[in-house]
């Protein structure tokens, strides 16, 4: 089983719960309809990896998150992920009317930063990450439409949340291609103080 790291002590999720469509900006760059209610989909555990590794028959998206992990069914930490996507099979899969898990739930589709315990105002929470040393994506909550607290009892109604869990709630505008030799940096703010900073090297 993969693990995710709180505070240099591992973790194993036992899934990934995802939740598109939540930034208005993102929802219109990929000409979807705004959501009357939270989309939610699953990652299992099969697809964390430390690696972000670049697509092979086809290029890969990335999608960067503001995620939670869950410890007795609350929002216990705060981290940082990107959402791996196969975005030519996922426009397919949906024209078809079918399931994504093959265009967001296969090996490798959840990489994450370290996670750290929440003990700041979910308010004040902003994701910045940088593709190639360029600011690509800004996440704040205020630009999510559905929040993180909303999102957690949403998924309770239909699903139990284990320990290490994670939450992963959605991306703003800004997502694209990624190539072989790509470098990414994410950061995690309170307002002005950087809390997690992290960077991968695509392989």
């Amino acid at each position: 089983m993969n693990t995710i790291n709180l505070n240099h002590n591992p973790l194993t999720p036992s899934k990934i719960i995802c939740i598109g469509r939540n930034f208005v900006e993102h929802i219109r760059e990929l000409n979807n309809e705004i959501p009357t209610e939270p989309v939610i989909f699953f990652k299992p555990n099969s697809a964390i990896s430390d690696d972000l590794i670049a697509g092979d028959t086809e290029p890969h998206h990335f999608e960067g998150e503001i995620c939670f992990l869950i410890k007795n069914q609350r929002l216990y930490g705060v981290g940082l992920g990107l959402d791996i996507t196969k975005r030519q099979l996922q426009s397919t899969l949906k024209a078809k009317g079918l399931p994504w898990e093959r265009a967001k739930a296969f090996d490798g589709a959840a990489v994450f930063s370290p996670f750290i315990i929440l003990e700041t105002p979910i308010t004040q929470l902003r994701m910045v990450l940088y593709h190639n040393h360029i600011s690509t994506q800004t996440a704040t909550y205020d630009l999510m439409i559905y929040k993180p607290n909303v999102i957690l009892k949403e998924i309770q109604q239909f699903s139990t949340l284990e320990t290490g869990d994670i939450i992963m709630t959605g991306t703003p505008k800004g997502v694209g291609i990624y190539l072989k030799g790509d470098h990414f940096k994410v950061q995690l703010y309170d307002q002005q103080n950087l809390l997690i900073e992290h960077t991968w090297q695509v392989i």
